[in-house]
């Protein structure tokens, strides 16, 4: 089976401007983790008081990774 066209009101976005937008979310949630760490002296994932922007980074980095793998992956 071909690849979905999009439908007549659809706007499909170019593979680079999304890589690009996954490859910056990892990029954020990496400089989020060392700028916390650095200024903080915090490089523990389980110190209680840390959490919250902990889970902000695991977002970050997760979205970003997996955006990065679907859209890194060639079509047939």
């Amino acid at each position: 089976m071909h690849g979905r066209m999009p439908e007549k009101n659809q706007v499909e976005i170019p593979k680079k401007y999304m890589l690009g937008i996954y490859s910056a979310f990892l990029a954020l949630g990496l400089i989020i983790y060392i700028s916390w760490g650095l200024m903080y002296g915090s490089w523990n994932f389980f110190a209680r008081e840390n959490l919250g922007m902990y889970a902000v980074t695991v977002i970050l980095c997760g979205f970003g990774l997996v955006g990065i793998l679907l859209y890194s992956t060639k079509e047939r």
